[in-house]
């Protein structure tokens, strides 16, 4: 009888995907749910000074 280790597709062996190892980071998720809204508040706010007419 072989353990589960012993097999050639061992979970061991297999490396880690590159998404679950970004979800992963707790700090980097923390990050991207503070940038995000900030870079899209910023976008938009930008857009609406943008949009005021020049005064005469």
């Amino acid at each position: 009888m072989q353990d589960k280790a012993d097999g050639p597709t061992s979970e061991e062996d297999e490396p880690i995907p590159f998404m679950q190892r970004l979800l992963d980071n707790p700090f980097l998720l923390l990050f991207l749910g503070v940038a995000t809204p900030a870079v899209l508040y910023l976008m938009w706010g930008v857009m609406e000074v943008a949009q005021i007419p020049i005064a005469k």
